[in-house]
């Protein structure tokens, strides 16, 4: 995940906030580090990932070995794809290490759940993914290994996406070799998905709002009910059947949860053979739902 670089007024309350975002972030994902991931040497991908075979084969700090991967890596970053990183994502890769290592000075290298490798996934992973993406948050980036995927990106076309599941996927079989134990993959897989699952619910928030499109001869009627009895609004969209080529006036709109079981209820009274196509909405922002001005001015 890139995102290219933003300048902020300093102290102002965007400001405060995009730092206050980093630091908790920061401590956040360290802790699942230290009290979850890496006693159990799961391998989460990343520089972390590699950082943790190091500590276990030569007894280096988690901390600070992922620092001198990040250092080089933001340079060699900038370099081929430009000023993306700004100062924030040195901060936030920076505090992370630090929090890490105070963090296991501190603490040690005994897990928070001692003999429970599977739940300490889940909880690593939870917490990894809630730190991540209140840095996202904030603007910046983790840097790191996402670097090497962009570069790739670049000079091959290949989806990012999959090219950072493919780095990471790789970071973790290197686990695999060093440890000669199948679980480890395993659990990091786990932490893997569920670091990206609760990345997308700190940055999109949980929603349980459905996107529909209607089609329906009845639609001036559905319309009505819509406006009246759930004040919702939406938006016609004229087409044609592909069959007959007949012309036909599409609804689409976004209601709740609740408004979704109504609605169904008063198309079918209205029209029992109309078309339904009901989706999950992730992010609503807009009239009646969420501001896109809170969200992008933070």
């Amino acid at each position: 995940m890139a995102f290219f670089l933003i300048k902020e007024k300093p102290f102002t309350r965007k400001w405060f906030i995009s730092y206050s975002l980093i630091i908790i972030g920061s401590f956040i994902l360290a802790t699942g580090f230290v009290l979850f991931i890496t006693p159990y040497k799961i391998i989460p991908g990343g520089v972390y990932g590699i950082s943790i075979v190091l500590h276990y084969l030569f007894n280096t700090p988690v901390g600070l070995v992922a620092l001198c991967f990040d250092i080089p890596l933001t340079i060699i970053g900038i370099r081929f794809l430009g000023p993306r990183f700004g100062f924030k994502t040195v901060v936030g890769f920076s505090l992370t290490a630090v929090f890490t290592d105070t963090l296991t000075y501190f603490w040690g290298f005994h897990p928070l759940v001692v003999g429970d490798a599977l739940l300490s996934s889940i909880f690593g992973g939870v917490l990894a993914g809630v730190g991540l993406g209140l840095i996202f948050k904030s603007k910046a980036t983790s840097g790191g290994s996402d670097i090497v995927a962009m570069i790739i990106a670049k000079y091959t076309k290949l989806p990012l996406g999959m090219l950072m599941i493919y780095v990471d996927s790789a970071i973790v079989l290197v686990g695999l070799v060093v440890f000669r134990d199948w679980k480890i993959p395993l659990y990091s897989w786990i932490v893997i998905f569920i670091t990206g699952k609760v990345i997308d619910v700190v940055l999109q928030g949980v929603s349980y709002d459905k996107s529909l499109f209607i089609i329906s001869d009845k639609h001036e009627e559905i319309r009505d009910r819509i406006i009246n009895n759930l004040d919702r609004g939406g938006t016609y969209i004229d087409g044609h059947g592909m069959y007959n080529m007949a012309e036909k006036r599409m609804i689409f709109t976004v209601v709740s949860r609740r408004e979704l079981a109504l609605l169904e209820e008063y198309i079918h009274e209205i029209d029992p053979k109309a078309f339904l196509s009901v989706t999950n909405a992730t992010e609503i922002l807009g009239e009646g739902f969420g501001s896109l001005h809170e969200k992008v001015s933070g």
